[in-house]
């Protein structure tokens, strides 16, 4: 009886923290639907209007280590339930923004709780269940990301086409008040782990294995947003859709995104390097074979639903292996390697942007994000002989005896 009220309790709070993920989930692609309307009522262009795009992104890289750093002293409830304070603050500020500078800034503000959520978020996931369950535990927590494409990010957009913008931003405002509410009630205070400072979450740096786990996450996920990137005129000028249709495209690439999330913690907690192995290589072909499949509207279609789904099966492993060798001091370590993927997008982007450039055309940028899936496979392959050589003994995140909510 006690362990069923532990595992509900656990699920509840799993629950919460996927209802934050939602809402950063959707403020973060819902963005890119409403750019015209943003560029039109503040009188900028298109390219400037991207800023908020790229801006925020940049935010989450700088912002995730320091706000982490910031919160070394405090529980991670706590810190959780401030980061979910300054999302709701930006993202009401991105609302209510007289000019476009604030409209930057209220970007700027909401993307300083992205990263920090999501690794101190993962840290909290896996410390509520049982060691064997810790990377579908980080799924069920990122399924929050991925329906926020199939759900939040199309009905923000409608929203914001419908009645305005800044109604699409105040609503994604409330979505945080919500996850602040579901956090500060289901999820437990779990003990701060003891010497959680600042030396000891660096010293986890040191550790080749997340350094491989993080250039993994830049390389393999960049592979993913150099084609997306461009999906819109991919589809428009290649694939022959209408403009209309590239919405429903981005919904089919995060259902592939939920369900690779899915697959990705169920096996990862089974076998998780040769998850890794399959995933990454997997990626690579599909991205080489979009630049062919781009030319039919059906295969494009389905392409697009395996990037999405590979792509982000890489996510719960990676974040889960990061955790593993970072024990004793996952909290900045887990917090970058969020920060790795927006890393990853953008450095994607601008390759894609530079074949493009070259003349290369609008299929191109597949080319490079297979080369880069393929690095990230080739950086797999040698962590796996790496551990194989230094074989280590698992330890609890805290470095200390687990506190287990759940079995």
């Amino acid at each position: 009886m006690e362990s069923s009220s532990r595992t509900a309790g656990a699920s509840w709070a799993l629950l919460a923290l996927a209802i934050g993920a939602f809402g950063i989930g959707t403020t973060e692609f819902v963005i890119m639907g409403l750019l015209p309307e943003i560029a039109d009522e503040f009188r900028v262009s298109i390219p400037t209007a991207g800023w908020l795009v790229s801006g925020y992104a940049l935010g989450v890289v700088v912002g995730a280590p320091v706000t982490t750093v910031l919160g070394t002293r405090l529980g991670r409830k706590t810190m959780l339930l401030l980061l979910l304070v300054l999302f709701v603050a930006g993202n009401l500020l991105s609302a209510l923004a007289p000019t476009f500078g604030l409209m930057l800034i209220g970007r700027l503000v909401t993307s300083l709780a992205h990263g920090s959520f999501f690794g101190i978020g993962s840290v909290v996931a896996a410390e509520l269940v049982a060691p064997h369950k810790r990377a579908g535990a980080i799924a069920f927590m990122f399924t929050g990301l991925t329906v926020a494409n199939i759900l939040g990010v199309p009905l923000g957009t409608f929203v914001g086409h419908a009645i305005g913008w800044r109604t699409t931003f105040a609503l994604v405002a409330v979505l945080g008040v919500a996850g602040l509410v579901g956090i500060a009630a289901l999820v437990p205070a779990l003990p701060r782990p003891e010497g959680a400072r600042l030396r000891a979450e660096l010293s986890a740096f040191r550790n080749i294995q997340v350094t491989l786990a993080m250039a993994m996450t830049v390389l393999g996920f960049g592979g993913v947003f150099a084609a997306i990137t461009y999906i819109a005129p991919m589809m428009t000028e290649v694939a022959g859709f209408a403009e209309s249709s590239v919405t429903w495209l981005l919904v089919l690439f995060g259902v592939g995104m939920f369900l690779g999330n899915l697959l990705g913690g169920r096996y990862a907690d089974r076998a998780l390097m040769p998850m890794l192995y399959l995933t990454l290589g997997g990626l690579a072909v599909v991205l080489a074979l979009f630049t062919v499949t781009a030319h039919h509207r059906a295969l494009a279609a389905v392409t697009i639903l395996l990037v999405g789904g590979l792509g982000f099966a890489t996510v719960p492993p990676l974040q889960k292996r990061v955790l593993d060798h970072a024990a004793g001091a996952p909290t900045l370590a887990s917090a970058v390697n969020i920060g790795a993927f927006n890393l990853g997008n953008a450095l994607a982007a601008w390759l894609g942007g530079l074949v493009i450039a070259a003349g290369l055309g609008y299929t191109a940028p597949n080319w490079v994000g297979a080369l880069l899936a393929a690095s990230a496979l080739a950086l797999a392959v040698l962590s796996g002989v790496l551990e194989r050589r230094t074989p280590r003994a698992p330890v609890s995140l805290t470095g200390a005896p687990r506190l287990v909510v759940a079995d």
